[in-house]
């Protein structure tokens, strides 16, 4: 039957409903029936894939719509069109079937699907016959969604997509293209509002900004080498491994020599060796994710699913970590599941309703950002979001997602003020939503990825962030995170390093507070990037004294940090004691690095992070109390800290501290065991740039005691025989 003209006319506007019910091949009556849209063309004649004639078509409008009867069953066609001596051939996307099935459409209503990523965004596949790219997006409150592209001249016409309406979800293959191919999606929202031009969710690569399209592309790649790294982590405890994290913004750790960014495989030239030399166990990466801004950091990603293009295709972030992996790094990156921003071509009411955030400003507006906040109890969000973690971990092989403001997830009331949010429904401030969401991405990672780790920036009092999410029930609290950061150690720490030393006798419990929570989490003692920006200066420049004195205490923290419970983070350009505050527009200051002052640092930062990986003391018991024992914990008038870490068949190591200038000598210290104790590390050292002040190597212990000299400004480890 002939189609109403009302129809024909917004299937040629690009406006139909449906246009899979009247574009493509079709059986009728008196056979197969074909129509299709070709602006341009002047004839038509359809052939079967492999090359077989099937039919001419006619004309029926002057904008480019053919019509015709074709021999055989309706099966995939092509057509070769022709406008005077021109010719072209046209693979109609209009006459292949579905690509997604049945189960899809179950476990995607369901939100248990744990392979969105091989089902929506861009696939370059063979289906029915054909190589092209299937495109899928949800978008379950559009009147209609359209496929733009450099393929198509971003003629919204050319390419309406299918509407799987059970689930929400728009889909069409498009034969004959295939990686590099820009594109978005023009969405008709239910008031017919059409939106701006949107990016994929689930796009594995993107444009340089200032463009916005996603792109065609693959993920990971095929020739992994890494088996043996992943197989170890697989079976360790991270908890008793020795984990030392060299935190990198990659815009700005080096520039190449026009300014601009190191490519993934150029960081990795310099990158992988410098960290392995430097004795670090892992790189952190600040988001890799797509992001339009700059100064964001990466903090503000439009594109979770795709490696920024700022550092090259997404297969050359594959390689680095590959090549950190046989190099004996892990590799982690920061994730951002706490807010997005409200660019028009990003999530933004993406169907033209508040589809991943939420409608009322009170919970869906981030008030820190100026940017949404996903609806973490919607079902499809959620395992949007839970599976970019698994994405990660499968495709990229990733070692650990640490996962960003996780404080401002847990609370409704996160930097709001009284009136500006809505209690949960029990009238308290906790976002129960949130912490289900947290804990089903924990469990996700952790049961079908062993090896992988979750560490969480979370800076408040909730109970149970790194406990097992394993009980049940709407307000089950523990969150199953791997690790969370100890953003009082961090505080604290650097709040007494800024105090003048005669000051800091009346302020000794800000060391040793934190050991009386040390062991409440399984802790990643931080000095991040968050630490050295803003017009907080650098480490070098928070301690307290003169320019030696502020690289001796530098250099007495850095020991004291090492020695204290708890893997280690260090933000770049820390290890050499940066003196300008970071910026994300220029590399490290690495002629520094020529300074005797600053490659004492560094020379000791490399010195720490061996000792504490050689050392098991130091490390296998770092989230366990029975690994940490109290030397010395009340000598507030000298400023002197003293401790023992230990580990069940290894040589105890005692860790102490002078926060003073003054050399002190014969100072009694209690020690466990009698005999020799080796002085392993002195951050007085001269070959760090120190008074070389300290014990010739060695201190005897007898009667439960040894005398012994502390540098000044120093910290040192002594290693029992």
């Amino acid at each position: 039957m002939k189609p109403p003209a009302s129809a024909i006319e917004a299937l040629l506007e690009g406006s139909h409903a449906d246009p899979f019910s009247l574009l493509g091949v079709h059986p009728g009556p008196d056979g197969t029936f074909a129509r299709v849209f070709l602006p341009g063309a002047e004839t038509a004649a359809a052939f079967s894939l492999k090359g077989g004639r099937l039919g001419k078509l006619t004309r029926t409008d002057p904008r480019g719509l053919f019509e015709g009867k074709l021999r055989g069953k309706p099966k995939p066609v092509k057509y070769r069109c022709t406008t005077g001596d021109h010719e072209w051939w046209i693979t109609d996307p209009y006459s292949f079937g579905p690509v997604l099935g049945p189960i899809d459409d179950l476990l995607i209503a369901e939100g248990t699907h744990f392979r969105l990523f091989d089902k929506l965004g861009a696939h370059c596949i063979e289906h029915q016959g054909a190589q092209g790219v299937h495109f899928a997006v949800w978008a379950p409150n559009a009147r209609q969604v359209s496929l733009v592209g450099d393929f198509n001249d971003w003629d919204h016409r050319r390419h309406p997509m299918r509407s799987r309406k059970d689930i929400g979800v728009w889909e069409i293959f498009i034969p004959d293209i295939g990686p590099g191919r820009a594109y978005k999606y023009r969405i008709v929202g239910p008031d017919g509002t059409v939106q701006p031009l949107k990016a994929d969710p689930f796009a594995f690569a993107s444009e340089l900004r200032p463009k916005t399209a996603s792109v065609v592309a693959g993920t990971g790649k095929q020739d992994w080498g890494d088996t043996a790294h992943r197989d170890f982590w697989a079976s360790a405890d991270p908890r008793r491994e020795p984990i030392a994290i060299y935190e990198v913004h990659p815009g700005s750790w080096q520039r190449d020599e026009h300014g601009w960014f190191l490519s993934w495989d150029a960081m990795a030239e310099r990158l992988i060796p410098y960290v392995a030399d430097m004795g670090f166990t892992h790189i952190e990466f600040l988001p890799v994710s797509e992001y339009p801004y700059d100064p964001s950091w990466g903090y503000q990603t439009t594109g979770l699913y795709a490696p920024s293009a700022r550092f090259g295709a997404p297969d050359g972030f594959a390689r680095f970590v590959d090549g950190a992996h046989q190099a004996g790094l892990s590799v982690l990156i920061d994730w951002v599941p706490a807010h997005f921003p409200t660019d028009e071509h990003g999530l933004a009411h993406f169907d033209g309703t508040a589809l991943y955030e939420h409608e009322d400003p009170r919970l869906g507006f981030h008030p820190d950002w100026n940017t949404a906040i996903y609806n973490f109890g919607r079902r499809e969000v959620s395992s949007f979001l839970v599976n970019n973690a698994l994405f990660w971990a499968e495709r990229y092989h990733v070692d650990g997602l640490r996962v960003d403001a996780v404080a401002s997830m847990l609370y409704r009331d996160y930097s709001r003020k009284a009136g500006d949010w809505i209690p949960n429904p029990e009238g308290g401030r906790e976002n129960w939503e949130a912490v289900q969401f947290l804990r089903a991405m924990n469990r996700a990672v952790y049961g079908t990825h062993p090896g992988v780790m979750t560490i969480a920036e979370e800076s408040t009092a909730w109970p149970g962030v790194t406990l097992p999410a394993y009980e049940d029930g709407p307000h089950a609290s523990s969150l199953g995170f791997g690790f969370k950061w100890n953003m009082g150690f961090m505080h604290d720490t650097l709040r007494y390093m800024a105090r003048e030393p005669v000051h800091r006798r009346y302020h000794h419990d800000d060391i040793t507070f934190g050991l009386m929570y040390a062991f409440s989490e399984n802790f990643v003692l931080p000095l991040s990037h968050d630490e050295v920006v803003h017009g907080k200066g650098s480490l070098l420049n928070k301690m307290s004294g003169d320019d030696w004195q502020k690289f001796a205490n530098l250099r007495a923290y850095y020991g004291l940090m090492w020695g204290y419970p708890g893997k280690k983070l260090l933000f770049m350009g820390q290890e050499f004691a940066q003196r300008r505050e970071w910026a994300e527009d220029r590399a490290l200051d690495w002629d520094l690095c020529d300074a005797p002052a600053h490659a004492g640092v560094q020379a000791l930062v490399r010195d720490l992070n061996r000792l504490y990986r050689e050392k098991p003391a130091l490390h296998a018991r770092d989230c366990e109390g029975d690994g940490f024992e109290w030397l010395i914990v009340d000598d507030a008038h000298n400023s002197v800290f003293a401790w023992l870490r230990k580990a069940p068949g290894a040589r105890p190591v005692a860790v102490v501290s002078n926060m003073t200038p003054a050399l002190r000598t014969g100072y009694r210290l209690p020690l466990p065991h009698d005999g020799l104790w080796h002085e392993v590390l002195n951050t007085d050292a001269t070959a760090y740039g120190g008074s070389g002040q300290g014990n010739l190597g060695q201190v005897r212990a007898e009667h439960g005691a040894a005398h012994v000299t502390l540098p000044p400004l120093a910290t040192i480890m002594l290693e029992f025989e």
